[in-house]
């Protein structure tokens, strides 16, 4: 019976330490932005580089936001006799978001969507809690998706047959720069690829921007970026320099609106236009 008695408590002693300590699941962390409540650990997360949240921003209205996603949820420890409650929760997020100079765009007992631009990016982030302890973030880094599927030159000919114009994505330029990427040597031998089959093509290189920026920075963005390209087909890939001519339009050929990221995303594009 004592030798019983023994084990018993061994092996509590051994397992109480376990449980108050739980540790975060493997291969999670917090976000950069924040802390964790104390005596909280990391039960489940999730993190995509490009994916899309419905954010409530009212009874029966969602805005969905699409960028970088994290989703992670965080447990009390199993020791902790004190439990914070749903409002503890909540206002924790909801001061450290203000005080980064962010807003609530919603709340209620349970939820708050929360937004702040931190290093010029856009931010969305959703709390929820329980009266458990229990609670949820889930952020999304808004920004557009990196194209990585880019057309062939036999897409680029045809839709040059068929209406004249084709927008060539996959063509890369950091924020307001026109040294093209590394990653655009993909496109841009797609577009070598289409020059080398019909050597009787001629085709103008278009630039086009978004509107964001005033309109003599975006002409001149646009016609730099287009002239990159243009020096790129000749130097890099062989093109004759007669059978090209780079232009500059800015903000003043739209195909979808600016009043979302995904549509300034599509604006901001480079096209092969048939002489």
């Amino acid at each position: 019976m004592k030798r019983t008695a023994f084990i018993l408590l061994s092996f509590l002693c051994v397992t109480l330490p376990i449980i108050a300590q739980q540790k975060d699941d493997k291969g999670c962390k917090d976000h950069p932005l924040f802390t964790r409540m104390p005596n909280s650990w990391i039960h489940t997360c999730e993190q995509k580089e490009f994916d899309a949240y419905a954010f409530k921003i009212g009874q029966g209205k969602t805005v969905q936001v699409e960028g970088e996603l994290w989703k992670i949820r965080y447990y009390p420890q199993a020791a902790v006799k004190s439990k914070p409650s749903e409002l503890q929760i909540l206002r924790n997020f909801e001061n450290a978001v203000t005080q980064l100079g962010g807003t609530v765009l919603y709340a209620e007992k349970t939820r708050e969507t929360l937004r702040l631009t931190k290093d010029g990016k856009e931010v969305w982030v959703e709390v929820t809690a329980e009266f458990t302890g229990k609670y949820g973030l889930t952020i999304v880094e808004k920004k557009a998706m990196a194209q990585d599927i880019v057309a062939n030159a036999e897409f680029f000919s045809n839709g040059l047959k068929t209406s004249g114009h084709i927008a060539v994505y996959g063509i890369y330029f950091d924020t307001g720069k026109s040294e093209l990427k590394p990653e655009s040597e993909q496109a841009m031998a797609e577009i070598a690829k289409l020059l080398k089959s019909d050597a009787s093509l001629k085709v103008y290189v278009v630039g086009h921007t978004d509107n964001v920026g005033g309109l003599e920075a975006n002409m001149k963005l646009s016609q730099g970026r287009a002239d990159a390209v243009v020096q790129a087909l000749v130097r890099s890939h062989g093109i004759v320099a007669t059978r090209l001519k780079a232009y500059g339009d800015g903000p003043f050929a739209p195909v979808a609106s600016n009043d979302t990221e995904e549509g300034r995303a599509k604006n901001r594009r480079v096209e092969l236009v048939k002489q």
